[in-house]
């Protein structure tokens, strides 16, 4: 015989089918996400080709914009060439180099700045004081401080990645539970081990955001500082494309950057969840 619900509880209506159809559509489950993503995907391709064929003039005007098939077209051509790939590696080369030296430095001096009032006082003002510049306004100052395209096109992708990789390394120090700062001390630990055990793995999930976010906005830098004073580069190729009215091509360098992009913010997602087995699921698919 069934017992009876305690008193003062309420009984947990359709909790049983729930769990069965948890049991018996587990594969189901697992894929509603992914289906989601590539549905909207699809839903996006399929508004873009309407509004190509059907020359839609909404204020927004698409008499000139290229239709999904032609864009396909034009990128396996370009994509069955050597030329493309020239351009594509150039950008690789500038964005990881600068996202490099943003990560080094940002994730250092945030550290610094969140956990030491010294480093707080003396090195955040001027960060605060350069964070509102866009660093498009860096590229004529650029040129002339650097002596190559190269270093100067990196130094642009590194001032987009490093202020959001250091604020949120700065927020994330400031985030920690001093409960476990005065556990940890109790326990016998010294600042260097503190530091090492408690601030950095504490303030890891925040570095994570910053880094995924910061590699988005070194991607705008680039593209931008590529289009004003690159010579190679696929924010070069675009431009190019617009000069020499080859519509389809244009869409394939935004296209391109817009995947690249993509692609190097889920890389670093998966970096740092592996980096953070103690992380529940759902805290390291936000981070």
């Amino acid at each position: 015989m069934a017992a009876a619900p305690e008193a003062g509880t309420a009984p947990l209506i359709g909790a049983p089918a729930a769990r069965t159809d948890a049991i018996a559509f587990p594969r189901l489950a697992g894929w509603r996400r992914p289906f989601r993503r590539v549905l909207s995907l699809g839903l996006f391709f399929v508004a873009w080709h309407v509004a190509t064929k059907w020359d839609l003039d909404l204020y927004v005007r698409f008499q000139n914009i290229p239709a999904p098939a032609e864009v396909l077209e034009e990128a396996v051509a370009l994509f069955g060439g050597a030329a493309f790939y020239v351009h594509i590696l150039a950008s690789l080369e500038r964005i990881w180099l600068g996202f490099a030296i943003a990560t080094v430095l940002g994730v250092g001096l945030g550290l610094l700045i969140g956990w030491f009032r010294f480093a707080e006082d003396t090195l955040f003002p001027p960060i605060e004081l350069l964070r509102p510049i866009p660093a498009v306004a860096w590229v004529p100052l650029s040129i002339m401080l650097w002596p190559t395209e190269l270093s100067s096109i990196v130094f642009i992708t590194t001032l987009g990645a490093f202020f959001p990789i250091v604020l949120n390394t700065i927020h994330g120090v400031e985030g920690i539970d001093r409960q476990l700062v005065r556990a940890a001390t109790s326990l016998g630990a010294g600042r260097a081990a503190i530091f090492r055990e408690v601030v950095i793995p504490g303030a890891l999930p925040s570095i994570v955001t910053g880094l995924s976010v910061g590699m988005g906005v070194s991607w705008i830098c680039l593209i931008s500082a590529e289009m004003i004073s690159g010579q190679f580069g696929v924010g070069y190729f675009t431009w190019v494309a617009y000069g020499i009215v080859k519509y389809a091509q244009i869409v394939v360098g935004m296209l391109v950057i817009g995947v690249l992009g993509m692609l190097s913010s889920a890389l670093i997602r998966l970096v740092g969840a592996r980096c953070m087995p103690w992380l529940p699921r759902h805290m390291k698919d936000g981070a």
